[in-house]
């Protein structure tokens, strides 16, 4: 039991670092707190899917599954509109600067 957790708490992390790296590099998007405030909202925003996957698992499983054990649209896309949102807010607060 512990080890499932841990594989999907790691894997989660994963998808955050990937999701950061996108933003980060492949839009050139910025952020308060560099790439290190960004990962730690994109992990805050995996985690928030997780949770999404976890209350709605009957519905999303139907959708989607990767190897029956984890579920990894709903951490990417939390994960892409926290990281959105954060990056709209760290661009305005530059414009009050």
């Amino acid at each position: 039991m512990t080890t499932v957790i841990l594989a999907v708490g790691l894997s989660h992390v994963v998808i955050a670092l990937a999701v950061t790296l996108v933003y980060v590099y492949g839009f050139r998007r910025r952020f308060a707190g560099n790439f290190w405030g960004a990962l730690a909202v994109a992990v805050i925003g995996t985690f928030t899917g997780g949770l999404v996957d976890y209350l709605f698992s009957d519905l999303i499983r139907q959708l989607s599954s990767v190897n029956g054990i984890l579920n990894i649209f709903p951490p990417i896309i939390a994960a892409a509109m926290i990281l959105s949102l954060f990056a709209f807010l760290s661009e305005r607060k530059d414009h009050y600067d």
